[in-house]
């Protein structure tokens, strides 16, 4: 079943189109990556199915129905959104920034009720946030924010969760940590994933489709196997690459070449 439609959609800033006449789907109970260069146009899409910035022409589906037309709040209540950067203005504590996570379900002024709290609870128990919840999010580290930042959107009860490269600036122990919880949600909770992400071994681990950019159009969509590929990867990365099958997950993994060891041979030639 389709969740999120993309058809001919052409966007970008002002008069400039970063993103050309993209089209692809994502069927409920996936995990979408959405990879390529720095400038391919991932977080300008992001941007745009998120209604930040407007589509030049084409269509952003969601449930069949135009994503535009969706009441922001009832659209809070299905989608959540973990941007590439988050600006702390005020030093929340963690309880009461994960509690932000339900004002789509409240009134205006309304407080936070029994069942607000037990769904936050349930959310930093997923996250493992709950012995945070007295600090204030200044005092976090960068493993510990993104939890916290996963929580308040958990705490949404969404259907959809995007996600901007929530493992940048992680070390790989946070980032297996990130990625193995959002596929437990993913298997146990049935959350449908759409994740930007750099790490091409990550994606392959952990997607079951990828969307790879190029210039702002899709270069290959497949499974993991089907567009990490070093033709593919090659051409898009400019730079050479050698792929191999993970013996443990049976998952393409990449290997990056120096430049002073390319060869005719490496380069598929």
């Amino acid at each position: 079943m389709s969740m999120l439609k993309i058809s001919n959609l052409t966007c970008g800033y002002d008069d400039r189109a970063v993103i050309n006449d993209v089209s692809f789907e994502v069927n409920q109970g996936e995990i979408v990556g959405i990879i390529g260069p720095n400038g391919s146009g991932k977080t300008t899409l992001f941007r745009t199915i998120t209604r930040v910035i407007p589509q030049y022409s084409g269509h952003v589906l969601y449930r069949d129905k135009e994503i535009s037309s969706w009441h922001l709040r009832e659209l809070s209540k299905e989608i959540a959104v973990l941007p590439q950067f988050i600006f702390l203005q005020f030093p929340f504590s963690v309880n009461d920034f994960i509690a932000l996570g339900r004002n789509p379900y409240l009134g205006r002024l309304e407080p936070i009720g029994t069942e607000d709290q037990t769904i936050i609870s349930q959310a930093m128990e997923l996250t493992e946030t709950k012995r945070l919840a007295s600090k204030l999010i200044t005092e976090l580290s960068g493993g510990e924010l993104q939890r916290v930042y996963l929580a308040q959107a958990l705490a949404q009860q969404p259907k959809l969760l995007l996600l901007d490269e929530p493992t940048a600036h992680l070390d790989i122990g946070h980032q297996i940590e990130i990625l193995h919880l959002l596929r437990y949600l993913n298997k146990e909770k049935e959350l449908t994933v759409v994740i930007i992400l750099h790490d091409l071994n990550l994606a392959a681990e952990y997607c079951h489709r990828l969307v790879m950019l190029n210039n702002g159009r899709i270069e290959a969509i497949g499974s993991p196997k089907e567009v990490l590929t070093f033709p593919i990867i090659e051409k898009v990365y400019k730079t050479v690459v050698v792929v191999k099958e993970n013996p443990i997950s049976e998952k393409p993994y990449v290997f990056l070449v120096p430049k002073d060891k390319w060869t005719g041979k490496q380069k598929g030639e």
